[in-house]
C-alpha cells in the first residue's frame, strides 16, 4: 500500500477531509475564512467552480447592502453598469469590485469588502437577505439605547443615597443611636450611590459622544461625491466613464 505522503492526490484528499471536519460550511463566514491558510482554502474550494461575472456582482451587491443595513459595514453601495462593477464607499475610503472578483481601493472599507467578495464567490454560500432598513439620516440618530438600564441604575443609586442619609441623620439627631456602625454604614451607602451616579454620568457622556461622532460620519458620507472618487492615479466614475485599468 502506498504511503499517503508519496501520493499527492491522497494527501490532498486527506487535507480536504480534515478541512471539512474542522469547518462548518453551513455557517461559514469571515471569521472562519481568516482562520484558513492557503492550502486549506485551495482544497476546500475549487477555483473552477467559483462564481464570477455579473452573477458575482449581483451577490456582492446584495451581501454588502445587507451588511450595511445590519451596521456591520459603514458606507454606501453603488452598482455601476458600464463597465459592470460594484462600488462601496465611505467617508474614509472606497472599494471597487470587478466581475473577476478583484478588489481595489483605499481605506478601511477595502478590508470590510474583501471577505464578503470571497464568500460570494463560493456557490454554496447563501447570500444574506437585505433587511428593510438603511443608514439613518444624521438628524435621526438618537442618544442612548439603554434607557431602561439607566433608569434602573438611577433608582438603585437613589435608594443607596437615601439609605445613607437616613443612617447618618439618625446617628446625628437621635440620641438612641450611638453605635458607630450606623454612620459607617451610611457613609458606605453614600459612596456606592455616588459611584453609581458617576457611572451613569460617564455612560451618558460617552453615548452623547458616540452619537455625535456617528452623526458627523453620516454628514461626511453625504458629502462624498461618488462620481469623483479617485484612486492613486485614475478616477473611478460612478457612471462608468472611467478607464478600466484592467483593459
Amino acid at each position: 500500500m502506498a504511503d499517503v505522503g508519496d501520493d499527492p492526490n491522497a494527501e490532498r484528499e486527506a487535507l480536504r477531509a480534515a478541512v471539512e471536519e474542522r469547518y462548518d460550511f453551513a455557517r461559514f463566514g469571515p471569521a472562519e475564512m481568516a482562520e484558513m491558510d492557503l492550502s486549506e482554502w485551495e482544497v476546500a474550494f475549487d477555483p473552477d467552480n467559483w462564481v464570477t461575472g455579473e452573477a458575482l456582482l449581483d451577490r456582492v451587491e446584495q451581501e454588502l447592502t445587507a451588511r450595511v443595513a445590519m451596521r456591520e459595514i459603514f458606507g454606501v453601495i453603488d452598482r455601476n453598469t458600464s463597465p459592470d462593477r460594484v462600488l462601496a464607499y465611505s467617508d474614509e475610503g472606497y472599494a471597487v469590485v470587478r466581475p473577476d472578483g478583484s478588489v481595489e481601493g483605499a481605506g478601511t472599507i477595502v478590508r470590510d469588502v474583501e471577505p464578503s467578495v470571497a464568500l460570494c464567490s463560493i456557490p454554496e454560500y447563501d447570500v444574506l437577505e437585505v433587511p428593510d432598513r438603511d443608514l439613518p439620516r444624521p438628524e435621526d440618530v438618537t442618544e442612548g439605547s439603554g434607557a431602561l438600564g439607566t433608569m434602573m441604575l438611577q433608582i438603585v443609586a437613589g435608594i443607596h443615597l437615601l439609605v445613607g442619609v437616613i443612617l447618618i441623620g439618625a446617628w446625628m439627631l437621635s440620641a438612641s443611636v450611638s453605635s458607630i456602625i450606623a454612620p459607617v454604614a451610611g457613609l458606605g451607602f453614600l459612596l456606592v450611590g455616588g459611584f453609581l451616579l458617576l457611572i451613569i454620568a460617564n455612560a451618558r457622556l460617552s453615548d452623547r459622544f458616540r452619537a455625535e461622532q456617528y452623526r458627523n460620519r453620516l454628514r461626511a458620507l453625504e458629502a462624498v461625491d461618488p462620481t469623483s472618487i479617485s484612486g492613486a492615479d485614475r478616477p473611478m466614475m460612478a457612471g462608468g466613464s472611467a478607464d478600466d485599468p484592467g483593459e
